[in-house]
């Protein structure tokens, strides 16, 4: 079994896995569109997070065996249950050029009908949205920077304006902010 992950997943996956690929899945696009309460948000704060809606880039993750039925498990709660995704099986065309022909992945996608969907917002609107949330995986900033760095360094020929256009946004709202990987991992 192959699962995609195109947000957090792609540098926290949280389950064991035999193989790993970048590459991408044709017909959705991220868009941080997704409320979270849960992850990296509260009630009074909701995080957002990144519903597909063209060409998506992330991780493809091998489980086999044993690792199946544990991944799963753990997928199901901290995307369907908490998170309110629905369950889809898509192509993912690995980024290697001498790779394998397209395979089938399950990937985790959320809705307009979702509860948590807020829709769209202007780049401005979702930074600071991101710059005031948090919750028990972390702060929403992290998840919006670990993002971009994993898409300029595993996928720099992709575009995603819609994620570099909120990155930029944030950055002219914390000017200061610099950040390193050891910095994101203590908080």
């Amino acid at each position: 079994v192959w699962i995609f992950g195109y947000g957090s997943l792609v540098w926290r996956p949280g389950f064991e896995f035999t193989s790993r690929k970048v590459g991408f899945i044709r017909g959705y696009s991220r868009r941080f569109w997704q409320g979270d309460t849960f992850h990296r948000g509260s009630e009074k704060m909701p995080a957002l997070l990144l519903p597909l809606q063209a060409c998506t880039w992330g991780v493809a993750y091998e489980v086999r065996g044993e690792q199946i039925a544990a991944s799963l498990e753990y997928l199901n709660m901290r995307e369907a249950v908490l998170g309110g995704y629905d369950t889809k099986l898509v192509k993912f065309h690995p980024q290697e050029k001498d790779a394998e022909e397209p395979f089938l992945a399950l990937v985790y996608i959320a809705t307009p009908q979702n509860p948590s969907y807020l829709g769209p917002a202007s780049e401005e609107d979702i930074a600071a949205q991101i710059i005031v949330s948090s919750g028990c995986a972390g702060h929403n900033i992290e998840y919006l920077l670990r993002l971009a760095d994993f898409m300029r360094y595993f996928c720099p020929q992709a575009e995603d304006k819609h994620l570099f256009s909120i990155e930029e946004a944030l950055i002219s709202i914390l000017p200061c902010l610099y950040y390193t990987e050891d910095s994101l991992e203590e908080t």
